[in-house]
């Protein structure tokens, strides 16, 4: 070959956009072309004599090596894909077409960079995944849990949280916190003097330095350093923010989220917003369908499906389960001399009282009308079951005020257990209401 045709050649191969590397048997360059240092950040000088194996990322370094051995075995290697290191500490994505010379001893190769390529496609499949958390999800509490693993994926979120915004309120409210250290955020008003006040009023988002919990933050020193420990982006969903999802380093002086993470969260804030509101309408939907809309009590469906998981359950371990039914005396009365509106806050006033006679683990539920339920789960005879009758007798017939009106009603309270009375649902419920309607006829 000529030096006219030598120099072509070399121009050709600078100019080119992919890098061309050559390695030795051992695996370390021997050429690259100009194209490598917009590739991994190394000029030609620095690659010359490293082992290539030093600059790919460490997760990918087994499988390289694997295909590695490959080619050297004869494969004509396309379309590998792996991560290099760049000297400046950022992640490329290549991908490698390579084949083995015999007669050289040397393994070539092409590398093209599609870090882009994987951005993009990484950002679809989390928009794809968000769309179906919201679709599977059994509830609000499991989508926050899938939101913050695919979140997860694009940048550090360690300490991570949903916060919703009420503007009737003016209130926060943190129904997702999975910070390093655990806690349970109670809903408070919006502070002015906070990042997250700052996204959620502005509608963007927003990088800030902050210290430790109610102090100030620091705009001007993001914009200084072109990095925060502290990252928010809104949640909007037609035209209003709705809240704001959050990432946090440890402390002021652990500085990593910039740029590059503010556009990653809120790329993905839209699809979050609108799943978590779809996530919002079924639950209240199922609400809905199975509680009462006058008292949010458990309706009869939910009421009975409870009741039969109790049974099994009694059935299983042993135990013994109580039924309650009640009938408020002579409410029809009370809507006829004082209206519905004072009939619909004593029924709802009842349902307070009835839930704090019971339990945590047992269930107040509302037949209809005047007509309510307890269930009494793991109970130990009808003297247990007896002493509830007696408070929730009290409780009932405690005087009801309400603007200068003080009522006084009973209640007429049937009861059973099981198995004493009845070894399945409807025959228990049979036997508390006729025990019920024993009592009112006395």
């Amino acid at each position: 070959m000529t030096t006219d045709s030598q120099a072509f050649l070399n121009k050709v191969m600078d100019l080119l956009v992919d890098t061309v590397c050559v390695v030795d048997p051992e695996g370390c360059f021997v050429f690259v072309s100009a194209a490598c240092e917009r590739l991994f950040g190394y000029t030609q000088e620095e690659l010359i004599g490293r082992n290539m194996i030093e600059l790919v990322h460490p997760e990918d370094r087994e499988r390289t090596l694997q295909a590695a051995e490959r080619i050297m075995g004869g494969y004509l290697q396309t379309n590998f894909e792996n991560r290099y290191v760049r000297k400046d500490g950022s992640v490329v994505h290549v991908m490698w077409s390579a084949r083995w010379s015999e007669s050289d001893g040397i393994r070539l190769a092409v590398a093209r960079d599609v870090t882009v390529l994987k951005h993009a496609a990484h950002m679809q499949d989390a928009l794809y995944r968000i769309s179906e958390a919201a679709h599977s999800a059994e509830g609000l509490p499991e989508l926050y849990r899938h939101i913050h693993g695919i979140v997860g994926e694009l940048l550090p979120s360690d300490n991570f949280l949903v916060a919703l915004y009420d503007k009737s309120n003016d209130a926060l409210s943190f129904p997702y916190s999975a910070e390093e250290v655990a806690h349970r955020i109670p809903t408070q008003e919006l502070d002015v003097d906070t990042p997250i006040a700052e996204v959620i009023q502005t509608g963007r988002s927003l990088l800030a330095v902050v210290g430790g919990p109610g102090e100030a933050f620091d705009m001007a020193s993001a914009a200084n350093m072109g990095c925060a420990n502290w990252l928010g982006t809104p949640l909007i969903s037609q035209e209003q923010v709705m809240g704001a999802l959050v990432v946090q380093s440890k402390d002021a002086g652990d500085l990593c989220y910039t740029e590059a993470h503010k556009e990653l969260l809120q790329f993905v804030s839209t699809q979050v917003a609108t799943a978590i509101e779809r996530k919002q309408k079924e639950t209240r939907l199922q609400h809905l369908a199975l509680h009462d809309a006058l008292t949010g009590l458990p309706n009869r469906a939910l009421f009975q499906d409870r009741l039969d998981m109790a049974l099994r359950r009694a059935e299983r371990d042993s135990e013994q389960v109580g039924l309650l039914y009640i009938d408020l005396d002579e409410f029809k009365q009370v809507n006829d001399t004082y209206g519905h509106e004072v009939g619909d806050l004593l029924l709802r006033e009842v349902s307070r009282r009835l839930a704090r006679c019971v339990r945590e683990s047992d269930t107040v539920g509302r037949m209809g009308g005047d007509e309510f339920t307890v269930l009494l789960t793991n109970v130990r005879g009808m003297s247990c079951v007896e002493a509830v009758v007696n408070k929730v007798r009290d409780a009932i017939g405690a005087p009801f005020e309400n603007e200068g009106v003080i009522l006084t009603v009973s209640a007429s309270i049937g009861a059973a257990a099981y198995p004493e009375h009845a070894t399945d649902r409807d025959q228990l419920i049979r036997h508390a209401d006729a025990s019920m309607y024993a009592a009112k006829t006395r």
